[in-house]
């Protein structure tokens, strides 16, 4: 895990055709204890992923996944500071590669209305399901290393 300094540097350092993005790994426990992961679907091809997009100038990684999160989720929380981890991708449409640091975000409020509702569906998926379901293979792997932890 990279703290909120070397976060930042390695975002300084990504240019040209590496693209630095922050995501909100999004989590709830349900009223039985289940555990929940909230994926959105991608509007270029519908597959399921997280909450994710750039990095503004001077901000931090964790600002940007909170505001990530609810730009296209509409939800909000308790977002950890620290990087959870990371994964690459890449877009059918573009030669870049994204990197995308990713927080893990306890959700404690949905939004009835936020940026990018009519134009993304949204689900809540039990951990188990969400493995599966998960479009990239970066990914994947972070969710694998959720279920170890005591959340």
């Amino acid at each position: 895990m990279l703290n909120e300094n070397a976060q930042t540097d390695l975002v300084k350092t990504l240019s040209g055709r590496d693209v630095a993005q922050a995501g909100a790994l999004c989590y709830r426990r349900t009223e039985n204890g289940g555990f929940e992961i909230l994926f959105v679907g991608s509007r270029r091809n519908g597959r399921w992923g997280i909450p994710k997009g750039h990095v503004e100038d001077g901000e931090a990684s964790s600002a940007a996944a909170l505001r990530e999160a609810f730009e296209e989720a509409g939800v909000a929380g308790i977002v950890d500071k620290t990087v959870f981890g990371s994964f690459s991708y890449r877009k059918d449409t573009s030669p870049n590669r994204y990197q995308v640091a990713v927080h893990l975000l306890h959700v404690s409020r949905i939004a009835d209305k936020f940026p990018e509702k009519d134009v993304r569906k949204t689900r809540w998926f039990p951990l188990e399901t969400a493995l599966r379901e998960a479009a990239q293979p970066g990914l994947r792997m972070l969710l694998s290393r959720v279920e170890t932890l005591n959340l």
